[in-house]
């Protein structure tokens, strides 16, 4: 038996694949969100479409503009900055960070990169720490947590799997995440579409399980 869930943890889910109907991480992210609104029906959910809306690439006047100080600013290192401070704000409102991605190329697609490069801002998600040379990043968006919701084609990107060394998804969002400042970090990885469909089928199913018990030892506690 559970008591009632936290009803103010506010989620932010970042969806970043270029399919729709067809996309597995979306169906991830749909279970999340499914669950999360029966179990905590009062908590807003806010969303951000990565895959299939145009994300700006960073520019010289974003450049710019990000290692001046606020009151210097042109209007046009101004303007240049104002999607990277909704992206920005969107991650400080949130609690629970939910990001669902495909592996294009053993990496992440290119609009994620590029939301990444807005949100990974200096003294806005994380400060320099000049007297730590070899980590100098303190992270400014802490207390949150992260859910990954990762697929990929083939199988073997585990921790000692045979595709571990050309996995440059994983870790690499995990290192994101901790540079600006969050730990609490939930992998969840459908492996294999490309591979045995038996295999695949029963993936599927235990991720998707895994998304369901994400929430219910997260958010919801024995009585």
């Amino acid at each position: 038996m559970y008591s009632e869930p936290h009803k103010q943890t506010r989620v932010l889910v970042l969806n970043a694949s270029a399919r729709t109907t067809r996309s597995q991480s979306r169906k991830l992210a749909e279970t999340f969100v499914n669950h999360w609104e029966i179990l905590c029906f009062d908590s807003p959910i806010a969303y951000r479409e990565l895959g299939i809306e145009s994300v700006p690439h960073i520019n010289e006047a974003w450049i710019s503009a990000a290692f001046k100080p606020k009151e210097q600013r042109t209007e046009e290192e101004v303007n240049a900055l104002a999607i990277s401070d909704m992206y920005i704000e969107e991650l400080k409102q949130a609690d629970v960070i939910v990001l669902a991605t495909p592996m294009y190329n053993w990496s992440i697609p290119s609009s994620l990169k590029a939301y990444i490069d807005q949100v990974v801002r200096v003294n806005e998600t994380w400060k320099l720490n000049t007297e730590n040379r070899q980590d100098p990043y303190i992270g400014l968006l802490e207390g949150k947590q992260v859910l990954l919701l990762l697929t990929r084609g083939s199988q073997g990107y585990e921790l000692g799997g045979y595709n571990e060394n050309i996995d440059f998804q994983t870790n690499y969002l995990k290192r994101v995440f901790n540079v600006i400042g969050i730990q609490d970090i939930t992998v969840v990885t459908i492996d294999g579409e490309a591979n045995d469909p038996v295999v695949y089928n029963t993936n599927v199913e235990m991720a998707h399980q895994r998304v369901v018990e994400f929430i219910e030892t997260k958010f919801l506690f024995n009585s």
